[in-house]
């Protein structure tokens, strides 16, 4: 063999053990899952996410172009890896479809630049990318995030108001002119409009009483979490992710959320609702389980998920935010060091402590 064959070899630390599914796969199988439920998006909330998803995918890839040009790093393997794509879908997922067209750019440059890579690209960020674009937006165009369109099946109640269409959702997302239909039809999330309610003094009944609401949760959003849910069971059965943070995720919002509905529920949302409205769903299958920012152990990943449902139930009951799921994983991957250092057993023929000092 010749020296230049030697060269070729894969030369990676020990164990020379191949990668059971590559990091484009996964990707790639992410996308897969998230498609359905962002099929019902569209079909409940209009056409906007797609312009959305064009805007943030665009300037996901123009954004990591440049910093892996920047970094002096190959193009090939990190374009194509697709993670920058299941970054700007996760965080597209989460804002408002008829968002100006320089949220979703704002937003991909904090999730790619700043979070991915000034900590060293991907495998290398503490934080989870698609959250921190998005906290970044939250906070600095709180009035964009707050408009969204009611769903379809309360326009259908609404005689007198039709759904946008296409040319209109352009014209709001790239001029940031409403005109007075536009107007017509922007309303609040279900729990931006249980939290205005709640400050106004309407109990939480008269305000789940409204059309906005559905059987569990949101008109609309239930169903996308529902085929989140079929997305994340998916994933499950592949072994791209463990049931650990999915599971600890949905049961620890129950269980946290119930003392407060069973004390006034009047006040507080059920467990129901907490779960079918917002992000919950799309937290504990796709975005709690990303494996660079969460933790490595089993029993870590548990804790990893709860953290994140009983911050994300406080902050909804008592924050100033409706919904607090980016703000509850980012807290948690902050936590990520210290629960893996409490939680990832010592590996076979560690000595102790205790057994080193005798």
């Amino acid at each position: 063999m010749s020296s230049t064959d030697v060269n070729r070899l894969n030369t990676a630390s020990a164990p020379h053990i191949p990668a059971r599914i590559s990091v484009q796969r996964v990707m790639m199988w992410v996308c897969l899952t998230l498609l359905p439920a962002t099929l019902a998006h569209v079909y409940y909330f209009g056409l906007g996410i797609l312009l959305q998803m064009i805007l943030a995918i665009g300037s996901a890839y123009l954004f990591e172009w440049w910093c892996l040009k920047w970094r002096q790093q190959p193009m090939q393997p990190f374009i194509t890896d697709l993670s920058a794509l299941v970054t700007a879908w996760l965080f597209v997922l989460c804002i408002s479809p008829i968002a100006p067209w320089y949220v979703a750019v704002v937003g991909m440059f904090f999730s790619i630049v700043v979070a991915k890579h000034l900590f060293g690209g991907i495998g290398h960020n503490i934080f989870n990318p698609a959250m921190v674009g998005f906290c970044v937006i939250l906070i600095a165009f709180p009035q964009s995030m707050s408009l969204w369109l009611p769903p379809v099946g309360l326009l259908e109640a609404m005689d007198s108001i039709k759904t946008l269409s296409l040319l209109e959702i352009i014209d709001w997302v790239f001029t940031g002119r409403p005109n007075e239909h536009i107007d017509a039809v922007t309303a609040a999330t279900p729990l931006a409009a249980v939290q205005t309610g709640l400050q106004q003094g309407y109990s939480l009944s008269e305000m789940t009483a409204l059309p906005i609401f559905g059987d569990f949760g949101g008109m609309g959003w239930e169903w996308i979490a529902n085929w989140l849910f079929i997305g994340g069971a998916i994933l499950l059965y592949k072994r791209i992710i463990t049931w650990h943070v999915p599971a600890a995720v949905l049961m620890t919002t129950i269980a946290a959320s119930t003392p407060f509905y069973l004390f006034n529920g009047d006040v507080f949302l059920s467990p129901q609702q907490h779960i079918f409205s917002g992000g919950i769903m799309l937290a504990a299958f796709f975005i709690a389980t990303d494996p660079t920012s969460g933790c490595s152990s089993f029993r870590g990943k548990i804790i990893f998920g709860a953290g994140v449902a009983i911050l994300t139930v406080l902050i909804r009951n008592f924050g100033a935010f409706p919904d607090g799921v980016a703000f509850a994983v980012l807290l948690m991957n902050m936590s990520v060091p210290l629960i893996d250092r409490l939680t990832i057993p010592n590996p076979y023929g560690k000595k102790s402590k205790v057994n080193e000092h005798v």
